[in-house]
């Protein structure tokens, strides 16, 4: 179970480490307003990302441990029971801001559709690496695994989460691509998918007018705009520098979601232009080494999976940071070890361990 093995990966470790530091400052610094207002106590966010940081991380050390061959025995009960959590979530779940993606699990809140984008990855990474040369032709390779992932792709949106859904879909096609699938056969899915992002996009209001304001969020600046413009006024109030740790004002109520999804604002408000591309950076030496330990895999399936962890971890972050920026239309993705939130971050560290188990074990 446990290997030898070498060395890790040093750098995607200490981007990770400088990552969740800097997310438990910002946690606290942007969360500790609402703390005081919500329950008279500055310290409540980040107590409990705290506690979930170091579970985490725990995770991050035993996975690292462990030899990443073992996930393949638990790809199908991990997809069993990743379907069953998102099926029960539906049912007995914990709703907020309209949405039901949450189930209450020893006073914290689970969130089944982030545990989900893990059991897929490796559900594919193993299913391509086993079928290798059967999976290029498209109904009796392909096709069964496109099923499973938009019945999953389907839940999920049933919460709905059109962004968890989006990071699950584009995390899951990286891998079949870096598998071997014939590039005719993606850009056909990929022309046939448009049709279908463009019907999710138009069919619920709030996307719609989410998307509306992504074009011109001045014409509705108190309603579906609003978000998008306090987040740019805290990050052209940041300038250069910063207004110094604890001094934003926007997060006195008067940008949403600002210790969640919208944190990175926060982040250069506080911290400047320096500070937010201090973090850009990190992320880029994590994708950077990431492809690079799947580069160096000892076989198909741990380089599958790295790429898979690598994927999902970078389309996070460039999803959060260009809606944060008024780059892409808003939508509900965490930012990786930043923003508070126990599901993304315990999934996050825990995919990390296994990244750098493959990298233990990679060709020198």
């Amino acid at each position: 179970m446990f290997t030898r093995g070498g060395k890790p990966d040093i750098l995607v470790f200490a981007a990770v480490i400088a990552l969740l530091a800097i997310g438990l400052i910002m946690v606290f610094s942007a969360s500790s307003v609402m703390g005081i207002s919500d329950y008279g106590d500055p310290y409540h966010y980040v107590q409990r990302q705290s506690i979930l940081a170091v579970v985490g991380l725990v995770a991050l050390f035993v996975l690292m441990r462990v030899d990443y061959h073992i996930f393949k025995s638990l790809a199908l009960p991990g997809l069993v029971i990743s379907f069953v959590l998102l099926v029960a979530v539906l049912f007995v779940g914990q709703g907020a801001g309209g949405a039901t993606r949450w189930v209450r699990v020893g006073g914290f809140n689970l969130q089944p559709s982030e545990l989900s984008k893990l059991a897929m990855i490796n559900y594919a990474a193993v299913y391509i690496s086993t079928k290798r040369e059967r999976v290029r032709r498209f109904f009796s390779g392909l096709l069964p695994l496109l099923v499973i992932l938009g019945i999953k792709f389907g839940l999920i949106m049933l919460e709905p989460d059109f962004g968890t859904g989006a990071a699950l879909v584009f995390s899951t096609m990286v891998v079949i691509f870096a598998g071997g699938v014939h590039l005719g056969q993606l850009f056909a899915l990929s022309a046939a998918a448009l049709p279908v992002v463009y019907q999710l996009m138009i069919k619920e209001e709030y996307r719609l007018r989410r998307l509306l304001a992504f074009r011109d969020p001045w014409a509705d600046p108190t309603g579906a705009g609003w978000s998008i413009i306090q987040s740019l006024l805290a990050i052209g109030s940041g300038g250069l520098f910063g207004l110094g740790l604890g001094r934003s004002r926007q997060k006195f109520s008067y940008l949403p979601e600002h210790h969640t999804d919208f944190i990175f604002a926060i982040l250069c408000e506080e911290l400047g232009f320096v500070g937010g591309a201090l973090v850009i950076l990190l992320f880029f030496v994590l994708a950077w080494r990431g492809l690079r330990i799947a580069l160096q895999a000892k076989d198909l399936y741990g380089s599958l999976l790295a790429v898979g962890i690598t994927s999902i971890i970078a389309f996070q972050a460039l999803i959060n940071i260009g809606v944060v920026t008024g780059s892409l239309p808003v939508t509900g993705i965490p930012l990786p070890f930043i923003s508070h939130g126990g599901s993304s971050l315990l999934t996050s560290l825990a995919g990390v361990g296994v990244l750098l188990s493959i990298s233990r074990q990679g060709k020198n």
